[in-house]
């Protein structure tokens, strides 16, 4: 295993393997912010992960965090606030615009990677984390794991192909997660098919030593295969029950396919005193959270549930530009509106 650019917010290793083909290894290196993603970080994988696509010796691709406490946390939302803040009202900052836009490149190209791409989804796993997890092939979780697409309580929405994937969840689970900023548990992502393997934290390195002295094709279906083998040949994790799949009954009654903000709001918002723990969380952070971002999350997940992915990731820079500039007097009065069950002021 080679290393280099240790100092660098992203580390970049090869693993050379027993048939001499290699497996790039990305690390998300900026444990202080919990990885999360900034324009450089977002630039540094992009070039790394085309160079590796386009190297006949290299078979795949492992992409994970350097931190106990998470894989990536999201994006840098302090330097996009700091961006905001200092640009002109009614306008998009430069900045926030070229991070999203390089990101969701990235996310797409994960999407369609030619290789098996693996992400290691150890700690918390939110909002751009997801994002980078959703589209590989193979995405493990922890017993420790803990996603979550928690726009909601910062005025943003599902990006990232978040309407994309949320969408395509069991029943209306999807949209809940977008509305509450529910947390998941390793089961609950296994069980929404967000993750596919889960695995014991401490078992990293064993994979690491498992792909090197196996021997690969070259071949993407068949080193595909292989990756799976090694990751079911790792002792089982034990794992806490799901909090989502006991729900989903519950979830599709509180928001019906055609039901507006105005119908589904009081619902969400009294769960808050709901008996169960779990749904009391997710309805106090709706309840706190931006009247703006739900309608935006509810009019894109139904917008984008039979469009394709290339479609629908490039849709989230307009929503993003309409919602930085809503002035401060309109959100306040989207608030009001939609706390008396008036969802059609969001509109004007």
């Amino acid at each position: 295993m080679t290393d280099f650019q240790n100092e660098a917010p992203v580390l970049f290793r090869t693993v050379v393997t027993a048939s001499g083909h290699r497996f790039g290894h990305a690390t998300l290196n900026a444990p202080a912010s919990l990885n999360a993603l900034t324009l450089p970080m977002v630039d540094q994988l992009q070039a790394q992960l085309n160079a590796w696509a386009d190297d006949p010796q290299v078979a795949g691709v492992i992409l994970d965090g350097n931190s106990e406490k998470a894989f990536c946390a999201g994006g840098d939302v302090v330097s996009l606030y700091r961006a905001m803040r200092a640009t002109v009202p009614g306008k998009v900052p430069r900045d926030a615009a070229e991070f999203f836009e390089r990101e969701y490149r990235l996310d797409h190209t994960i999407h369609r990677y030619p290789k098996p791409l693996l992400v290691w989804g150890h700690g918390i796993v939110m909002g751009g984390g997801i994002g980078l997890m959703a589209g590989a092939s193979h995405r493990v979780v922890t017993p420790r794991s803990r996603l979550a697409m928690p726009e909601i309580t910062l005025g943003l929405y599902p990006d990232v192909g978040g309407s994309w994937f949320l969408s395509r969840l069991p029943g209306r689970t999807g949209l809940f997660l977008a509305l509450t900023g529910a947390p998941l548990n390793a089961a609950d992502a296994l069980w929404a098919g967000l993750a596919d393997r889960a695995a014991r934290a401490e078992d990293h390195g064993a994979l690491l030593e498992a792909i090197a002295h196996a021997r690969w094709d070259g071949e993407r279906a068949a080193d595909a295969e292989r990756l799976d083998d090694l990751l079911r040949a790792l002792p089982a994790a034990e794992l806490a029950p799901s909090q989502l799949a006991p729900h989903r009954d519950r979830i599709d009654a509180l928001i019906g396919p055609h039901d507006t903000l105005a119908t589904i709001a009081p619902r969400l918002r009294s769960l808050a005193c709901d008996g169960d723990a779990w749904l009391a969380t997710a309805g106090a952070t709706f309840q706190k959270g931006s009247p703006t971002s739900a309608a935006l999350a509810i009019a894109l997940q139904r917008r984008l549930r039979q469009a394709s992915l290339a479609g629908s990731v490039p849709a989230g820079v307009p929503g993003l530009g309409r919602l930085l500039r809503v002035p401060r007097l309109r959100r306040r009065r989207a608030r009001a509106a939609d706390r008396q069950g008036q969802d059609a002021a969001l509109a004007r």
